[in-house]
């Protein structure tokens, strides 16, 4: 029995196994390192960034509805919605009003196109209202389901502005609440002048300074826009220098003098003090009053030239 030899080819040469590859380093941009570097977290700055976008997107809708008239549309239909539903402006009340006309307050307050609760302005209510003098301050409110309520502060009246021919009622600001007549004047001060209402504190305080004169006073004229001249019901007129330092302290000084000497109700015509140097005081005329009259007048100024020497 023959055997047959099988020849086996040489294996081949084993390959030599390969090094592992080095993973390349990915390098982070620079948003990613300031992103990691925040303190908050990657998810949490996501919904951050996509509640900006929404805000955005929601501005620019609402942007251009303003633009396109969709939103005064929109606030249009809703108030004819609610007027017909039955809340329409139908009454005015107003508190607060004593002196002020009530009649002027209704128009002003219904003066509106649309009656609709819903679409009344009350902020360009209370404007028109604060153009009427008398009102120093307004607040106005809706009371559903048809009531608007005014509510007023009123000014008070301080004195009267006599300029150009015209009498107006006035409140310690110059405010010029209506004009009056001769026969309707009330009982106040009487300032005389251009722009005289306006100077209607600087006179308070002036006669704050001199509490006794100031029930005597029938009216103050602003002279020049410089000084003041006082007039007393008496009719004695007593002119002011220029400033309120000089006028504050010869009014201190007029009323010591009254009150030792009693000058006011003596016949005398005028007290120049617009020079702090000198007092003048002008007598009438002979002829212009009784003679008693006349030697009071001259016994008042005597005792001024007394008190001046002293």
């Amino acid at each position: 029995m023959s055997s047959t030899k099988i020849k086996r080819g040489k294996a081949p040469p084993r390959r030599p196994a390969r090094a592992p590859k080095k993973r390349r380093k990915v390098q982070q941009s620079r948003l990613d390192a300031i992103i990691n570097a925040l303190p908050i977290s990657p998810q949490r700055l996501q919904r951050v960034a996509n509640w900006t976008v929404g805000i955005g997107l929601a501005g620019l809708v609402a942007l251009v509805a303003q633009a396109t008239g969709v939103t005064a549309k929109i606030h249009e239909e809703y108030a004819q919605a609610v007027g017909r539903a039955g809340f329409q402006v139908r009454k005015v009340e107003v508190v607060g009003a004593d002196r002020i006309d009530r009649l002027k307050v209704y128009d002003i307050a219904l003066a509106q196109k649309d009656r609709s609760m819903a679409a009344v302005d009350l902020e360009d209510v209370r404007h028109d209202l604060m153009q009427y003098g008398w009102i120093k301050d307004a607040r106005v409110s809706r009371r559903l389901p048809d009531t608007l309520v005014v509510d007023i502060v009123e000014r008070s009246p301080a004195a009267i502005w006599q300029h150009s021919g015209r009498l107006s009622l006035i409140d310690e600001k110059g405010v010029v609440l209506e004009p009056v007549t001769v026969a309707t004047m009330p009982d106040l001060p009487l300032v005389i002048g251009p722009k005289a209402n306006q100077r209607a504190q600087d006179l308070d305080r002036l006669l704050s300074e001199a509490s006794s004169l100031k029930e005597l006073l029938a009216g103050a004229t602003w002279v020049g826009n410089r000084r003041w001249d006082l007039r007393f019901r008496s009719g004695e007129t007593l002119s002011l220098p220029e400033g309120e330092p000089e006028a504050k302290a010869a009014l201190a000084k007029f009323a010591h003098m009254d009150g030792a000497n009693r000058l006011l109700g003596r016949g005398i015509l005028r007290f120049d003090m617009r020079d702090p140097s000198r007092f003048v005081l002008r007598l009438p005329h002979e002829g212009q009053v009784a003679p008693a009259k006349l030697d009071d007048a001259r016994d008042a100024v005597a005792a001024v030239q007394t008190a001046e020497k002293g």
